[in-house]
């Protein structure tokens, strides 16, 4: 009887002891689905997606034909360029995430911007991109490609011709240089969306003392947070710097109290910023390029208009609009063959309609009105649309 009562209780612990691994084992599964989910939901700012050839970009201890590896120089060069964008931009980008995917061809790489595709190209990391200055072929052997940030004809060649490129004048860029300059170009190309309300309120609190008071009179009262936010992304748009925010946050001062606004009251801070937008595009002679908008055009462009107050809306004829982008480009050309990088100047009322209909076709074309022009500029006008 004893015997029998002893098998029964130690068959009856080990089923207890069995349900209840079963339990744990469940409840692990269970928290080991569920983490994947949590952390599918976080995004990366700024991702570079790398294939298995260029892992080597990754590690800051590979070599690859120069002072310092690969990976060393391009991790060195990313650090350069968020000091550059906090400089230029008045604000601090994300860190940028490098990754390897074997989703990605070999020798590819993908720039992401809040997980969605913002430029890509290939690289040969022990290699050289040689391009001719003159537009002309490079007269050596090697791969040809295309310069993935400004569509430049260029070719590949290996290392023991790189003293031959240089000795013959050509642009001679190693595989981390070409990496970093098209990040920097998609990230000023995609700066206004990178700005987060996050980062509007560490800048508010970061400003002086004595501009705290003017923040108190006009937030929230005036503007929330996420009003100056979308007014410092208008600017990024245009690749105008914030870094001088008190100015920026005076100008919003002045204009809340006539719009509500963004574009309108945008407007009114970039008169503010004068002195800095003029400064920006000045030629080597420290001369502003200008391509005025004709009477004719601004004519044309008013009559187009329908709607008032905010309302207001342009609705010009498709061939009127595709005359006048023909028109721009021509004009633009010209004035590269000369030389020149100019603005296009209008009215201040057409400015930002216009602006919305050139980023479309040409986005590095720069539009600014009348009232942007700071007295002590030096003005030169090389064309007339």
């Amino acid at each position: 009887a004893i015997a029998y009562w002893l098998d029964k209780e130690a068959k009856r612990n080990a089923q207890s002891q069995t349900e209840e691994t079963t339990k744990t084992e469940i409840a692990n599964n269970e928290k080991a689905a569920e983490e994947p989910i949590h952390k599918s939901l976080k995004m990366d700012e700024i991702k570079i997606e790398v294939g298995y050839a260029l892992v080597q970009l990754i590690n800051s201890g590979a070599s690859g034909g120069g002072e310092g590896g690969v990976g060393e120089r391009l991790t060195e060069q990313i650090k350069a360029l968020r000091r550059q964008l906090a400089m230029d931009m008045g604000i601090i980008m994300p860190s940028v995430r490098i990754v390897d995917n074997v989703m990605v061809e070999a020798n590819s790489y993908t720039i992401k911007i809040k997980e969605v595709d913002a430029g890509t190209g290939r690289l040969y990391p022990n290699q050289f991109m040689v391009m001719n200055p003159t537009g002309a072929p490079v007269d050596i052997p090697g791969t040809s490609t295309i310069e993935p940030t400004f569509g430049i004809a260029a070719t590949w060649v290996d290392a023991e011709y790189r003293e031959e490129a240089q000795f013959k004048d050509y642009t001679v860029v190693d595989a981390a240089t070409v990496l970093s300059t098209h990040l920097t170009e998609c990230l000023k190309n995609n700066i206004s969306e990178l700005l987060s309300y996050a980062d509007v309120q560490n800048l508010l609190k970061e400003l002086p003392k004595e501009q705290q008071k003017l923040i108190e009179d006009i937030v929230p009262s005036q503007i929330t947070v996420s009003g100056i936010q979308r007014i410092l992304q208008l600017l990024l748009a245009e690749r105008i710097s914030i870094r001088d925010l008190a100015t920026i946050l005076e100008g919003i001062a002045d204009a809340v109290g006539l719009t509500r606004n963004p574009t309108q009251i945008t407007e009114h801070v970039r008169m503010r910023l004068a002195r800095q937008i003029c400064a920006a595009h000045q030629n080597n002679a420290g001369m502003l390029p200008l391509i005025t908008l004709s009477p004719i055009w601004e004519q044309n462009f008013m009559d187009s208009f329908v709607g008032t107050g905010d309302d207001k809306q342009m609705a010009i004829a498709p061939s009127k609009l595709h005359e006048f982008l023909n028109i721009v480009r021509d004009k633009f050309e010209d004035a590269a063959r000369m030389g020149e990088l100019p603005v296009l100047l209008t009215s201040p009322s057409l400015r930002p309609h216009i602006r919305s209909l050139i980023e479309r076709f040409r986005p590095q074309t720069v539009v600014m009105s009348q009232n942007e022009i700071h007295p002590r500029a030096k003005l030169k006008t090389v064309g007339i649309v």
